[in-house]
């Protein structure tokens, strides 16, 4: 297995920690690990944003939870757009909620997600690294985070632009109004 690359004990060109927040890619299996690695940090959005929405309004939560997952498989597919609204709806509503460790934690992930879906989209040297790893279907988390981007994406990509262009729309008016409003409340 690993002498035809499907092994997925493929060594990282980085830390964890380097990778989560200035990622770099000098292979193929790093463009691949930071799409994985990305989606990953969606879905924890997603269920961390619908579990502190829920007892608020739970259409809202429910609306952040596909919200926030679509945009994730956006970004499993290097999807520019996707990361760069993922961040932004998420960074509206830290600046409505306050900034919290948390919050500010996320926000930093959220925004190193949109710089490593940038690299990624457009980083293609003509080199044997350059080949993408075979994406794995074994196990339940494989077909999470591999193959349901790679078969949703395509089906969802333009439906979700204009789902997302509502949802941030209303979310800037929305903030906009809660903000006049804190000022004329004395």
């Amino acid at each position: 297995m690993q002498t035809l690359g499907l092994s997925e004990s493929t060594p990282r060109t980085e830390n964890r920690m380097k990778s989560l927040f200035w990622p770099s890619i000098q292979t193929g299996s790093d463009v691949d690990y930071l799409g994985t690695q990305g989606y990953w940090v969606c879905v924890f959005v997603s269920v961390i944003s619908f579990v502190t929405s829920l007892a608020i309004t739970p259409l809202g939560a429910f609306l952040s939870l596909l919200y926030f997952f679509f945009g994730g498989i956006g970004v499993r597919e290097r999807d520019r757009y996707a990361a760069a609204v993922v961040f932004v709806l998420f960074f509206i509503n830290m600046t409505l909620v306050g900034p919290g460790v948390v919050n500010v934690l996320l926000s930093a992930l959220l925004l190193s997600n949109v710089r490593a879906t940038w690299i990624a989209q457009s980083w293609n040297p003509g080199s044997e690294d350059a080949v993408l790893p075979a994406r794995m279907g074994d196990t339940w988390p494989d077909k999470f985070a591999d193959k349901l981007p790679a078969w949703l994406w395509p089906k969802i990509s333009y439906a979700y632009y204009v789902f997302s262009a509502v949802v941030l729309l209303f979310s800037i008016i929305g903030a906009v109004a809660f903000r006049l409003h804190q000022l004329k409340t004395p």
